[in-house]
């Protein structure tokens, strides 16, 4: 296969496509992946999580991805588009995240390399497969695949949690018109990686228009996020007020026929949480240039005397995520909701050692340049150097944008070097 990297990868990840695997729906990818490993001689186990181990040999270096995404559009329909250079999906998340990994990994099975090949289940809601891993691994290093900046090498990431807030909610007549305002369309992204970039919140954004319309709109529903990693793309409110509506390009508004619907009593307290609730960046962290602590408010659904409100939380450190989620879990409790915790991952204190600097060289020698570099967002890693803390462990991965969106695209010409440096440290390492 070598000399024809790029044209080989790209038909094991074409095939991935193929097979649906969503986050929690990945069973069938599963499967293939099993069998795909077998039929080349190595041993498979796998465990009650869903998580796969499959080796050969003696091995010293384990490789680890995960096998499942977050589907956004059409996905998991995928329709693959090269343009420039790049690969994404017509109008759907690509899967490069993690799927680019997974077929570096097969392109390597393929040759039958003495290695332990690590693939973890559900990674996308909660890294559920790595907070339930049952293997022993007998690798003494391990190596993610699964950052999304080509020559960089990552050695710490964030810890998060998932804040889910209910409440019932009282109803209450209204005979003013009926409206549906949608917003949709907008560019959504990764909650970690692009949380400082600028993405406009679509349930903020339709929150503040509703509160700033001078109508005194009062709801009957609002739903807006598709998942909780995600920025959201798109809202929806259904509302009673007189009419007619100002413009705006990015909002579709029509009238409704009267079904006697009525309003949530409390219409204006929600409409004041979802505005000022804090979205974004929340603190800094100078010395690797990232955010220390971020907030994305991920999901709203609120109507038929229910509310609920999805945040999710991220901090560099576990004592920051602990005060962050303090903070945020008393504000919510101050507008009478209840909050759980749900998915907490830790965070993976940096640590440099002779493996992450040789990765580093080796990348550096590729790239013409390398850097090592802390992630905000959730890696695998920071439970795994839990679970195996004399294992050295490092990240990389190709150069991928926006992904958990339908913008996701992967540059192709950093899958084939990412792979290039990938053969030399399984030479030196493996």
């Amino acid at each position: 296969m070598k000399g024809s990297e790029l044209k080989w990868i790209l038909e094991y990840f074409k095939t991935l496509t193929q097979l649906p695997h969503c986050s929690r729906e990945a069973d069938g990818l599963r499967e293939y992946l099993q069998a795909f490993a077998r039929e080349r001689g190595y041993e498979v186990l796998v465990d009650a999580a869903g998580n796969l181990l499959m080796s050969k040999g003696s091995p010293r270096l384990c490789l680890q991805a995960h096998y499942d995404m977050v589907c956004v559009g059409r996905a998991p329909e995928i329709e693959l588009l090269e343009e420039e250079g790049w690969l994404r999906a017509r109008e759907s998340s690509l899967g490069a995240d993690n799927g680019m990994a997974v077929a570096m990994m097969l392109a390597l099975m393929e040759e039958g390399e003495e290695l332990e090949f690590l693939l973890t289940a559900d990674e996308e809601v909660g890294l559920l497969g790595a907070k339930a891993l049952a293997f022993e691994l007998r690798s003494t290093r391990l190596l993610n695949l699964d950052t999304e900046e080509a020559g960089e090498v990552y050695i710490g990431c964030a810890g998060g949690v998932d804040l889910v807030a209910k409440k019932s909610c009282s109803m209450s007549r209204d005979d003013r018109p009926l409206w549906r305002l949608e917003l949709a369309g907008l560019p959504g992204g990764h909650s970690g990686v692009d949380i400082d970039k600028g993405v406009p919140n679509a349930i903020k954004e339709l929150a503040v228009y509703l509160a700033q319309a001078d109508k005194e709109a009062a709801l009957v529903a609002f739903r807006g996020g598709e998942r909780r990693n995600s920025i959201p793309v798109a809202a929806e409110a259904i509302v009673r007020a007189e009419g007619p509506w100002s413009e705006d390009e990015n909002l579709k508004i029509e009238a409704l026929e009267e079904d006697g619907s009525e309003v949530l009593a409390d219409s204006g307290e929600l409409l004041k949480l979802l505005c000022t609730a804090p979205h974004g960046v929340v603190s800094e962290n100078p010395e690797m240039g990232i955010p220390e602590a971020s907030l994305n408010l991920a999901i709203v659904e609120a109507g038929g005397g229910k509310c609920r409100i999805d945040y999710s939380l991220r901090a560099m450190s576990d004592e920051g995520l602990e005060s962050l989620a303090l903070r945020t879990q008393g504000l919510l409790e101050r507008y009478g909701y209840a909050v759980s915790r749900h998915e907490v991952y830790p965070a993976w204190k940096p640590e440099i050692n002779d493996f992450t600097w040789g990765i580093s060289k080796i990348l550096e020698g590729e790239f013409g340049r390398s850097e090592l570099k802390a992630i905000h967002a959730g890696l695998e890693c920071g439970i795994l150097s839990q679970k195996y803390p004399e294992i050295q462990m490092a990240s990389i991965g190709p150069t991928i944008l926006y992904p958990h969106s339908v913008r996701e695209r992967v540059d192709l010409d950093s899958v084939e070097r990412t792979f290039r440096a990938l053969r030399e440290i399984v030479k030196c390492y493996g």
